[in-house]
């Protein structure tokens, strides 16, 4: 990152090599890196909190499984900015230069990676649930409801908290100039798998099938003139699935830099000989993280509620955090099917005005 060494005097001892001996790469970006991450730091923890905040309005007050995953991934995007960016980029890096005891090193890489596979794990049973919701919505009026969408959450966290124990042996790239060993070769693959291309190939199938059933339906309602009342559903599943392709595009751009990098340090040159290896390193990294600040715009960009909640939000408004009483959706099942994120407050009043059930409370005008 600046132009330090990336070999500490310890890893002096444990190379056998003397200073001399070591072809010793320096980043060209000097305090580039610092600066983008410290930048990052303070705008994406705010506005991931803000996110939270937002998210949890909304779960509350809609008790849809949707928000649910969507409070997920923003809670791991702020643990990766925490222990990645913050204690991995900043002080380990910038402030304590490495020069930091071995089992905290180690302690650290393993939080970093756990923090890490939760934040991109998150999103696959998001995917999962569109995917029931537009494929199979019979069965996700019965599988989808808060309750169940917890479970699976605290599911995807604990795995995610057991796949970073290995990696507590991660050899660090900033140090190692020594060809890696058979278990780097092993440690790199899994990481490399799974961080993106199992993730990624989850998200190209149910993508690829989401788009193919949205498009199956918009040829239905264009030869049937009687299904256009029905083209609104559509119209919000639709934003819906935007948002969802935004988010798992973003993530597969800004993560493939990176893998391609560890990649070509397993088999290539290392960080610590070639300053291009260097420099490619720091940016793909640059460009990963940012991954953990960019969702708040999405969801801005796409979601009214959000937008709205975050108005509330910002402007110290309470809101209702818990469904009205004279809503009939309080008289619905828990596992009622969700919606997407792109229902408004127009569509909201219009089924309010219509009656659920035989026994509708509503008097007859």
């Amino acid at each position: 990152m600046i132009d330090w060494p990336n070999v500490t005097a310890s890893g002096h001892q444990e190379l056998g090599l003397k200073p001399e001996d070591l072809q010793k790469s320096k980043c060209v970006l000097g305090f580039v890196p610092v600066v983008y991450y410290s930048v990052l730091l303070c705008v994406g923890v705010p506005v991931n909190i803000l996110t939270a905040v937002a998210l949890s309005r909304l779960a509350s007050r809609t008790k849809k499984a949707l928000y649910y995953y969507l409070l997920a991934v923003t809670g791991s995007d702020i643990l990766s900015q925490l222990f990645i960016i913050f204690v991995g980029f900043l002080l380990e890096t910038a402030v304590f230069h490495r020069d930091v005891p071995a089992l905290l090193l180690h302690s650290v890489s393993a939080a970093e990676f756990a923090a890490n596979h939760a934040s991109i794990w998150s999103t696959v049973p998001l995917t999962v649930d569109r995917y029931v919701a537009l494929c199979h919505p019979l069965l996700h009026r019965q599988i989808s409801y808060p309750a169940r969408a917890r479970k699976i959450i605290a599911a995807v966290l604990t795995l995610s908290l057991v796949s970073g124990v290995p990696f507590f042996w991660w050899s660090d790239m900033w140090r190692n100039s020594h060809p890696p060993t058979a278990l780097d070769t092993v440690l790199i693959w899994t990481h490399v798998t799974i961080i993106y291309f199992l993730p990624c190939g989850i998200f190209l199938v149910l993508n690829s099938l989401i788009i193919q059933r949205l498009r199956a339906r918009q040829r239905q309602q264009r030869c049937c003139e009687e299904c256009g009342p029905k083209s609104a559903p559509l119209g919000r599943l639709g934003k819906t699935t935007a948002m969802l392709l935004a988010i798992t595009s973003v993530f597969s751009v800004l993560w493939a830099p990176r893998t391609a990098v560890v990649i070509y340090h397993l088999y290539v040159s290392s960080v610590h000989r070639d300053w291009r290896v260097h420099l490619a390193y720091d940016l793909s990294n640059m460009l990963a993280m940012l991954n953990t600040a960019v969702n708040f715009f999405l969801y801005c960009f796409v979601s009214k509620p959000f937008r709205g909640a975050v108005r509330d939000v910002v402007l110290l408004r309470g809101g209702p955090l818990y469904p009205r009483r004279n809503l009939p959706q309080q008289h619905a099942p828990t596992n009622a099917s969700i919606s997407s994120l792109y229902s408004g407050n127009n569509k909201r009043s219009q089924r309010d005005s219509a009656p659920l059930s035989p026994r509708g409370d509503r008097k007859p005008s």
